[in-house]
């Protein structure tokens, strides 16, 4: 399935899939706005339905296909001055969110090498990327300049690199956007290399349109045309016919409107002259949102008739003035301006346009500057003194227990009309990740002291010592009233150090600082607790049972084997109280690279380990130190004797709500199954084994539970099976069952003597056939009266459904397996004889045809992924089970299972589901020499990497390495370490201690992802 949810193409995607986020609420408007860049998985095309286009109709763009001579010679000059950008903005910061997108910019100073482009292409975050010229050559940008607000940025470039052409530069030329021009918009498309657009500019005096929660540009007008701009546009010159640029393609209508938003080219400018000259682009604010308003619409908030005629003699072509939208509390504008304040002078002289308010305030950082404005018709005169807008613009954040924080941002306070303060989550991932949403929160304690800003952050967190659980509080910015609280779990050891990123606008990447190294977590301590009681549940014996249950969170740093989830929590059942085992869902502990914390008595807290995960029937057993649990666990009693269909039994489980719940029932069917397949990304699955559905709606409620009889003995274990994701909803959808005791005892039994079992198994899977089935497939009748003898409850036989790859089989798929060792098989159970054995014989019927031979099983112990390296973003390990369930042919045991958002492999299209077969030619058939290989390639230069997919297409992919920002990371199994796990990071082909940052949350493990967390 590709990330629609749609049928698996046969080909391989491209490289930048245009999935678009949710959409937003957002605010002013109730509106329809595209950002005009090409909208990838976490970019969301925005809109807004603006009320003024009513006033004036777009006027019809005029074909490009007969454009005058004049336009033809214009239009190829000023193509060799266009780029198209190819950019990452590598993680979350601020309202961007970690992306891989197309955009365009053009060349401003072809001397110096400057490109402009809009602000929500540079971003306000790191950002990484090149751009390709009009003849294809191509050559790394850097930000040099994002504005704080207004919707441009300047790239650098290196203008040597460019070899084969001459590069020239655009002339700025604000004052040539008049009402009635003819423009044509040059930029990169809807992803097309390049494309013209045609146009007519029908108003220079609109406001900036709100995109909703992320990146919005505000106190300045926007110019709009009649152009149909759309996703890649973004950073196009708007040209007149002379070829100069008159405005910058910002934004555009969703709703199929040919309408286009341009940002004046006057701050563009004035900012590209100061980093000529190497001065700072100082920019100003008083903190307050300025939007213009009619002059209806302005005598209405009491503007009087005799100020609207000095207005409308000093400036005749004005329609307007600029009204006080928003006042930021505790900024220099707070107490003094209001919400509908008209503007009338600054500094003594009449104002009504953005650009003369932002030169003055540019002007005049840290000094007083006097405003009147009128207020209900009276004048009010004040003196404010102008703040540094660059102060409360985050150029620096930190990364701590896999959560990115830096203070809060004057565009998420002007959304929200907050003060500028407070620590922001901009990752919201890790020991920090919240409820289920993914950005939006301030922090507001942690630990129980108070972090009203970044530095008071690092401080609290360097104290806080690896593995300890702390009380934070945090608030969301769209529910500021609300204060919520969470105990929340430290992790300092998956990811060490504590780092401050700080942007160097000098190099154009941001600068990493080691600030601090995790402090050893404190020595766990006994504790005492109490189980609750059901005291009106009968029989007692039943109820007891609950002293056996305790409560799974499981965490996971780095997403493995195509598995959704970044934390997951359910229950499990105590088996042996005195050595500390406990018998868990895999969908809850899918895999042992991971944080497992046991509750007990929903008291006590302590660690988990993996010990064992069964490869076919969705159990681990994880083990916790019962020297530390001074409670009256109880071990389950397992029942010897196997459940059988309408045996009545008592279902105790936990819902979604983690409470538990009781209900007498009966068992209504035990049917072998096999957990579906996911298509769209491999992952653990459940097969060859009988499942017990029962007569009671709670057991759909509930994937933790048991089925207990009235003396209490456990009957069957009641799970969840993480199936497939559904194409509809993009959900993953999991079942509820149950399994019988009797198949887990031969396991347990074995831990419990202190051996980890090594089981071997056949590695096919199976289908029920009837008899009427197998007659037709050549299976004599003794043979079906043999079966209908020793099964009397099920007439059935087993055939071969898929025989999986990577080790040599004697079955074949669409064999009819009547007997293994000479025991005839009519029950899944019976298939349980093939883990003590390394070779079966086996009776079966291949084409019509009886025949005896000998079958090979395989070991499990190498299913299990013991090496995963993250490369450029993409995370490698071996094909895993679920891989080799699904595929026929294994093409290289590196196999690419989730990617990060905003990495190269993003960007260049490295998919989860692909194998790496060769890098730069030389054959990389295991992890070990791809690791071999890729530390041979030097830092920010090109490679190629052999591919092939899941659907056996190969192609090739050229990347470029980028090891400031995404560095290679080999995790390697390994007993001796306390995590379980040994780090290794390179660094110019050198490995050193790991310290880099993991983010499970924005790992994405196949075709589209839902929320990382329950």
């Amino acid at each position: 399935m590709d990330r629609n949810g749609e049928a698996r193409s046969k080909r391989k995607q491209p490289p930048t899939p245009t999935l678009d986020r949710p959409s937003k609420q957002f605010r002013p408007e109730a509106s329809s706005l595209t950002e005009a860049d090409d909208a990838p998985p976490n970019r969301a095309l925005y809109s807004i339905q603006d009320p003024d286009d009513e006033r004036i109709p777009p006027l019809a763009a005029a074909a490009a296909a007969v454009d005058s001579p004049e336009w033809q010679a214009t239009i190829t000059r000023v193509v060799k001055n266009v780029v198209s950008i190819h950019f990452c903005q590598t993680c979350s910061f601020d309202t961007d969110p970690a992306v891989s997108s197309e955009a365009t910019g053009f060349v401003v100073d072809a001397e110096r090498g400057y490109i402009l482009t809009n602000r929500h292409v540079v971003g306000a975050g790191p950002f990484w990327g090149y751009c390709i010229f009009d003849n294809h050559e191509e050559c790394d940008v850097y930000p040099v300049y994002r504005d704080p607000v207004h919707d441009f940025g300047i790239l650098r470039f290196d203008p040597k690199a460019i070899k084969y052409m001459p590069v020239a530069a655009l002339d700025l030329r604000p004052d040539l956007a008049r009402v009635g021009v003819e423009i044509r918009v040059v930029g990169n498309d809807a992803g097309e290399k390049l494309s013209i657009l045609s146009g007519v500019i029908s108003r220079l005096d609109r406001n900036a349109p709100e995109y909703g929660e992320g990146y919005s540009d505000f106190n300045t007008n926007y110019i709009q045309a009649a152009a149909a701009a759309s996703g890649g546009s973004s950073g196009s010159p708007v040209v007149n016919i002379d070829g100069y640029a008159v405005a910058l393609q910002a934004g555009g209508r969703a709703d199929g409107a040919a309408t286009d938003y341009f940002l004046p080219l006057d701050r563009p400018l004035r900012a590209l002259e100061c980093i000529r000259k190497g001065k700072p682009v100082t920019r100003g604010t008083i903190q307050c949102q300025w939007m213009i308003k009619p002059f209806d619409e302005c005598r209405r908030l009491g503007l009087s008739p005799a100020w609207e005629a000095a207005i409308r003699q000093g400036f005749p072509k004005e329609t307007g003035m600029l009204v006080a939208e928003i006042v930021l509390p505790q900024g220099p504008a707070d107490s003094k301006i209001e919400e509908g304040d008209v503007l009338i002078e600054v500094n003594g002289k009449l104002l009504t346009q953005f650009v003369r308010l932002d030169a003055i305030l540019d002007a005049s950082v840290g000094k007083p500057i006097k405003l009147l404005v009128q207020r209900g018709g009276k004048d009010i005169y004040m003196e404010l003194m102008v703040g540094n807008l660059h102060d409360i613009t985050p150029d620096r954040f930190v990364t701590v227990a896999g959560g990115s924080f830096h203070n809060l941002s004057y565009q998420q306070a002007r959304l929200y009309a907050i003060a500028v303060k407070g620590v922001f989550v901009s990752e919201a991932a890790g020991s920090f990740r919240f409820e289920s949403t993914e950005s939006g929160w301030l922090v507001d304690s942690v630990d129980q002291k108070k972090t009203p800003d970044l530095d008071t952050f690092i401080e609290v967190m360097r104290h806080i010592p690896d593995r300890a659980r702390v009380v934070v509080t945090y608030k969301h910015l769209r529910d500021l009233h609300t204060l919520n609280t969470s105990i929340v779990y430290i992790d300092r050891h998956w990811t060490t150090k504590m780092r401050m990123a700080v942007r160097n606008d000098k190099t154009g990447v941001w600068d990493f600082t080691d600030l601090a190294d995790p402090l050893p977590p404190s020595a766990p301590v006994p504790r005492k607790a109490r189980f609750i009681r059901l005291d009106r549940v009968k029989p007692a014996a039943a109820a007891d049972v609950v002293r056996s249950f305790v409560r799974i969170s499981c965490s996971m740093p780095v997403k493995l084997d195509g598995f959704p989830r970044a934390r997951k929590i359910g229950f499990g059942v105590v088996i042996d109280a005195a050595k500390g085992l406990v018998i868990v869902s895999r969908a809850v502990v899918p895999y042992d690279l991971c944080d497992i914390s046991i509750t007990v008595a929903d008291s006590i807290i302590v660690d988990g380990r993996v010990l064992f995960m069964h490869p076919l029937q969705n159990y681990a057993i994880i083990k916790y130190d019962p020297s530390l649990v001074l409670a009256p666990v109880q071990s389950a009693k397992l029942s010897k004797e196997t459940i059988r269909q309408g045996d009545s039994t008592i279902f105790l489980g936990f819902n979604q709500n983690l409470r538990v719940v009781v209900a007498e029932t009966t068992v209504t069917d035990i049917t072998t199954v096999a957990i579906p397949a996911n298509a769209s990304a491999p992952r653990y699955r459940a097969i060859n084994l009988d499942a017990i559905t029962v007569d009671t709606g709670l057991s759909g409620q509930c994937g933790s539970g048991v089925l207990v009889s009235q003396d209490g003995t456990v009957q069957a274990l009641w799970s969840s099976y993480l199936g497939e994701r559904s194409p509809h909803t993009n959900k993953d959808i999991e079942y509820h069952l149950g399994l019988a005791t009797p198949t887990l005892l031969p396991v347990i039994h074995q831990i419990q003597s202190g051996i980890i079992p090594k089981l071997r198994m056949l590695n096919v899977e199976t289908n029920i056939v009837q008899m009427s089935q197998v007659r037709i497939m050549g299976v004599s009748e003794d043979w079906i009266q043999k079966v209908e003898q020793e099964n009397p409850e099920r007439h059935q036989l087993f055939m071969i459904r898929k025989v999986e790859c990577g080790h040599d089989q004697t079955l074949q798929e669409g064999d009819v397996i009547l007997t293994l060792n000479g025991k005839l098989i009519t029950r899944v159970s019976e298939l349980d004889v093939m883990y003590d054995h390394a070779t079966l014989n086996a009776v079966v019927v291949r084409n019509c045809q009886e025949m005896s031979i000998e079958v090979p099983t395989v070991p499990t112990e190498d299913l299990e992924t013991d090496r995963a390296v993250i490369f450029c973003g993409a995370v490698l390990h071996r094909p895993h089970h679920a891989v080799r369930q699904q595929i026929s042919k294994l093409h290289s045991e590196v196999y690419v299972s989730a990617r990060t958002r905003g990495s190269p492999a993003y960007q260049y299209g490295l998919a989860p589901t692909n194998f790496i077969t060769a890098v730069d030619d030389v054959k990389t058939p295991d992890l070990a020499a791809f690791v071999r290989e890729v530390n041979k390639i030097p830092d920010n230069t090109y490679f190629r990497l052999k591919s092939v997919t899941f659907d056996n297409v190969p192609w090739v992919v050229t990347m470029k390495k980028n090891e400031h920002y995404f560095p290679t990371m080999d995790f390697t199994k390994d007993a001796r370490e306390a995590c379980g796990w040994r780090r290794v990071t390179y660094e110019n082909g050198s490995p050193h201690k790991g310290v880099s940052s993991l983010t499970a949350e924005v790992m994405d493990e196949g075709a589209g992802h839902e929320e990382d967390v329950e």
